[in-house]
């Protein structure tokens, strides 16, 4: 039997188990970009601890809700021949089973990919298409894409909403929040989202969207409510990162041009300061551990912070490439 035939009987059978049936310590996946893999490794130790080879540049990085399996996309892309439009494939999904240890099988897209979503029942694969303007839909029990929808300019970043019945899109391109009805796949509104929004966490409440906003340098609060923008965080030059902290309100974002990390308590306006260099990137608090995941954009480095001394605890030398959008399993 094919890998191809062999994935898409395995693949119904991976959403019947039930979520969260990892025990122990969260494993952290960690595509690596122009390290041409995923790695996985273990949050209690830090230590890696498989890589999974036979990708070509990925960046975006979802699990399904069990485990089972990785999704990553690719920032490369073919060129189009003469005579195929914007909608011909030209990039490509890669579908990790964690256990088998491998590549099972490609999913094809059009236009590279930046960052990977996945619905509540991990059902659908949400990919963020930047040059194409939209975002695509890949149903994981066909293996294919069966939607594309327009949001804006240079698409960043999907976040599904809590209830499951939704998710937000940033456009850096036109500085806004396009709202996925994800019933019928169509944009039932757009909100504000900062000057250049890109990555994307929402309050515990789930009443406020905060947005990067990388040319200005700040952090947005955008309430879901009225869909506008109703204050603005200064962190630094080079935004990138963004994420919310264990206890719910501290948000963690890194500014590769000033070197730093920055908690900030958007309430209260608190906030602590950890010089990292070279360039802190992307980055992800690792609930449960304590622990903020902060990679490095030019070395290849994952510093390893305290959520609440903001103290640096340890660092991961990765293999090559640079460490991209991570994906926490319980």
């Amino acid at each position: 039997m094919s890998p191809e035939n062999l994935s898409k009987r395995l693949l119904p059978l991976a959403f019947m188990l039930p979520f969260g049936i990892a025990q122990g310590a969260p494993t952290v996946y960690i595509p690596l970009g122009s390290g041409n893999e995923v790695i996985a490794v273990d949050a209690a130790t830090n230590e890696i601890t498989a890589t999974y080879t036979g990708l070509k540049n990925p960046h975006g990085l979802v699990a399904t809700p069990d485990g089972e399996y990785l999704v990553a996309g690719s920032l490369s892309e073919r060129p189009l021949a003469e005579g195929e439009d914007a909608e011909t494939p030209n990039s490509k999904l890669y579908l990790i089973h964690p256990t088998h240890g491998h590549v099972m099988m490609t999913i094809p897209v059009a236009g590279w990919t930046h960052h990977e979503a996945i619905t509540l029942d991990g059902r659908y694969v949400v990919s963020t298409h930047p040059t194409r303007g939209g975002i695509s839909v890949v149903d994981m029990h066909d293996n294919q894409v069966i939607e594309t929808i327009q949001t804006g300019p240079a698409p960043n970043y999907t976040l599904m909403a809590p209830d499951g019945e939704s998710a937000f899109v940033s456009n850096s391109g036109n500085g806004t929040i396009s709202e996925i009805d994800l019933t019928n796949w169509t944009v039932s509104r757009t909100l504000e989202g900062g000057p250049s929004p890109e990555h994307l966490v929402l309050s515990a409440d789930g009443q406020t969207l905060y947005a990067t906003n990388p040319r200005a340098g700040t952090v947005s609060a955008v309430s879901v409510d009225s869909g506008k923008v109703t204050e603005s965080f200064r962190i630094g030059d080079g935004l990138h990162g963004l994420d919310i902290g264990d206890d719910g309100k501290t948000l963690f974002a890194s500014a590769m041009s000033e070197d730093k990390l920055v908690a900030l308590n958007p309430t209260t306006g608190e906030r602590q300061t950890l010089k990292l260099s070279p360039a802190p990137y992307h980055l992800d608090t690792i609930h449960g551990t304590g622990k903020v995941y902060v990679s490095s954009s030019s070395q290849p480095i994952i510093w390893v912070v305290d959520q609440k001394t903001m103290k640096l605890v340890d660092t991961i030398d990765l293999p090559g490439g640079e460490a991209h959008q991570m994906a926490v399993m319980p």
